[in-house]
């Protein structure tokens, strides 16, 4: 059945694995623009992947189609992303503040998709930063789709993926618990009939800070802004007290930290086997009950080795 996001022992590699893809040898080559200014890097990997950095967004993409048509959409996300970064500078004052009870007014497209992402959970403490990584990812994937004709798509935001499959198509993803320990935890096989067109990941291992103890959240949702708006909402959820968790306020480890002086998860001791139970029972409910508000699809969920998964029943039943 899939998708699967149950234990898996093959080691497919990390990241999105698209099944069917062509040898590295038959991929086009195309002529990207060249980098940018201030530190813009717009390269095509060897095997052909696309490579986008820019400050802190570190993006890989891989489109599947005609040549002609690869090669029109990596030219598309190249130009897109010169501007990126600047359009998130540009209003970071709006989007590091908590979503209050009226829609902040913000301008650009990757703003807005993070606004939107983030407004169902406005009763609780968010700021749209909670959905940027994912925002970015859509952003470009829609502009290398513009006007395009691919088979298959996906844009890597250090792990918040947004996807592009057309009829009859799909892709394998591989899910890692913890970055310390990079080996496949878990599959998850996204057909062209599913909802999910985007997937993102949260935890106290990642880059991201965390109020919660999950070494990781997995979302399966419409978008990558929806799924990284309720990946860390999950994440957080994932919680106990125990003393072997030690937790320090996020201004203190990051100055420009939205989250303030809120406690984060700094290191999370061994735990005893109720603690962890009683942790993953309480991320499950979260992410059940985003499941019937209809925010997600799926949810894969680990912490020290114990995992659990919760699906849509159209997704269970495949």
């Amino acid at each position: 059945m899939t998708p699967s996001l149950g234990e898996s022992r093959e080691k497919v590699g990390v990241g999105a694995v698209p099944r069917g893809a062509a040898p590295t040898g038959n991929r086009p080559h195309p002529n990207l623009p060249p980098p940018g200014g201030g530190g813009r890097l717009s390269v095509l990997l060897p095997d052909g992947r696309l490579h986008l950095q820019h400050g802190p967004i570190d993006i890989i993409a891989e489109a599947f189609g005609a040549p002609r048509e690869v090669i029109s959409a990596y030219q598309q996300a190249g130009e897109r992303f010169q501007t990126v970064l600047q359009g998130l500078v540009d209003e970071l004052a709006i989007l590091r503040m908590p979503v209050g009870r009226t829609v902040r007014k913000v301008e650009g497209p990757i703003a807005r998709r993070m606004v939107k992402a983030v407004w169902p959970y406005r009763r609780v403490y968010i700021t749209p930063m909670a959905a940027v990584a994912g925002a970015v990812a859509d952003e470009v994937l829609a502009a290398m789709l513009a006007g395009r004709q691919l088979a298959r798509a996906y844009v890597n935001n250090g792990g918040d993926i947004a996807l592009h499959l057309a009829p009859g198509e799909s892709l394998s993803l591989g899910v890692v618990a913890n970055q310390d320990r990079p080996m496949i935890d878990a599959r998850a096989e996204i057909r062209a009939e599913d909802p999910v067109r985007g997937i993102a990941t949260s935890g106290w291992r990642g880059r991201s800070q965390s109020l919660g103890i999950a070494d990781a959240v997995t979302i399966l949702a419409t978008t990558a802004a929806t799924a990284d708006a309720a990946a860390t909402m999950v994440a957080n959820a994932v919680n106990v007290d125990h003393p072997a968790i030690i937790r320090r306020p996020a201004r203190s480890l990051r100055d420009d930290s939205d989250l303030g002086d809120l406690p984060v998860t700094v290191d999370v001791g061994h735990l005893p086997k109720a603690a962890i139970r009683a942790a993953l029972d309480r991320g499950a409910a979260r992410a059940r009950g985003l499941i019937r508000r209809g925010l997600i699809h799926g949810a894969w969920l680990a912490l020290q080795g114990e995992k659990c998964a919760v699906l849509t029943p159209a997704l269970r039943q495949r």
